[in-house]
C-alpha cells in the first residue's frame, strides 16, 4: 500500500465514509454495517499501532458482529405488522358483516347496501330490505345468507 501515498488507516476512514453516503444513496441497511466497521477499524489504526493483517482481521470481526447484532435488529423493526391482517382486501373484510338487500337476492343474483355503496351478491333468498350476512366472496360477487333475528324473550 505504500504506493498509494496514503496510510492504510487513513484509507480505512475514506473507504467507511464511502461505503456510509453509499448507503445514504441506495438504503438497503447492509452497507451501513461494513461502512462502520471500516471508520472504527480506521479510528482504532490511527490510535493503535496496528499491522496491516491485524487491521484485517480486526476489521472481519467488527464487520462480521455488526451485521449479526446491527442487521438482526434492524430488519426486525424494519416491516411494521398491522393488527388487521385484511387492511387491503376490502371484500374480506367485509365477512361476517350484516347488510341490508337494496334488490331481492337469490342464488342467481341480487344487490346488497354496503355502507354508501351496493355491491352484486347471491345466495338469501333475501327480499328488498332484508337483512342478510356476507359468509364469502367471489371476486366482486358477496355471498350471503338470511340474518336470522333470536325470538323475542
Amino acid at each position: 500500500m505504500s504506493g498509494l501515498g496514503i496510510s492504510p488507516e487513513w484509507l480505512w476512514l475514506i473507504g467507511g465514509v464511502v461505503l456510509l453516503i453509499a448507503e445514504l444513496i441506495a438504503p438497503g441497511f447492509f452497507l451501513i454495517f461494513i461502512g462502520g466497521a471500516a471508520v472504527v477499524t480506521g479510528l482504532a489504526a490511527l490510535l493503535l499501532p496496528l499491522s496491516l493483517p491485524l487491521q484485517l482481521a480486526i476489521f472481519a470481526v467488527l464487520a462480521f458482529l455488526a451485521a449479526r447484532i446491527g442487521g438482526r435488529r434492524a430488519y426486525s423493526m424494519r416491516y411494521d405488522h398491522s393488527p388487521d391482517p385484511y387492511l387491503n382486501d376490502r371484500a374480506r373484510r367485509l365477512l361476517g358483516r350484516v347488510v341490508v338487500a337494496t334488490q331481492p337476492i337469490d342464488s342467481n343474483g341480487g344487490r346488497v347496501r354496503v355502507g354508501d355503496g351496493e355491491w352484486s351478491a347471491r345466495g338469501g333468498p333475501a327480499a328488498i330490505g332484508d337483512r342478510v350476512r356476507i359468509v364469502d366472496f367471489e371476486g366482486n360477487c358477496l355471498k350471503v345468507e338470511p340474518e336470522h333475528l333470536l325470538p323475542p324473550a
